[in-house]
């Protein structure tokens, strides 16, 4: 760069720190973009959550509306099982829906419905109209259980080991792939004993 060109102030200091000054907002326009591309392509449904690896909360809930079996945490020990959040009002659960249903149907592992913040009726009426693909429902009105589990929003999928802990945590409505690809794989080496429940520092991904 000619000495013209470069501001008085610059010019009386030594040349390698002048280089250095000079690329200062350079490297910082690289970091940004760095840092910003990294949030861009990071999928917000594979956030780790931290109680990954972890006994589910403890809780007790009582069944939705019409049905007779409520939810509990001492309902997710002894067995792998699949824990759903869901409400009527949320439409990505309708577009999972039949995928559970279709799970069901396999006999896989049980499957639990988390009925969060929900009307009774509607709650019901959804299920009634939809398929029932759960084994146990229970009725979260307030949403105090589904903070205790980390809910960011509805729909929300957990898988629970035989220990009661919480194997895997998926945001957002499942879809085939990630049904085909993760959760039965999954749910299959918990089964199997092959997979184990990973610590809250390395949740699958």
């Amino acid at each position: 760069m000619p000495d013209d060109d470069v501001p008085r102030n610059l010019r009386r200091q030594p040349e390698s720190l002048r280089r250095l000054l000079l690329l200062v907002p350079m490297l910082a326009f690289v970091a940004i973009a760095i840092f910003l591309r990294a949030g861009l392509t990071r999928d917000p449904r594979e956030i780790p959550s931290p109680l990954v690896g972890k006994a589910v909360p403890r809780f007790s809930l009582p069944p939705v509306q019409g049905r007779t079996l409520g939810l509990s945490s001492d309902d997710l020990t002894g067995s792998v099982s699949i824990v759903n959040v869901f409400a009527s009002w949320c439409v990505p659960c309708r577009q999972e829906h039949p995928l559970f249903l279709q799970l069901q149907q396999e006999r896989l592992v049980p499957i639990h419905g988390l009925n969060y913040k929900d009307r009774p009726e509607d709650a019901s009426r959804w299920l009634d109209t939809l398929g029932d693909p759960y084994a146990r429902t229970g009725a979260d009105l307030d949403g105090r259980v589904g903070i205790d589990w980390g809910v960011y929003g509805v729909p929300e999928t957990f898988v629970i080991d035989r220990d009661g802990r919480i194997a895997y945590k998926h945001i957002g409505p499942i879809t085939a792939r990630v049904l085909d690809e993760k959760l039965r794989p999954l749910v299959l080496g918990l089964l199997a004993g092959t997979r184990k429940s990973p610590s809250s520092a390395s949740a699958p991904r």
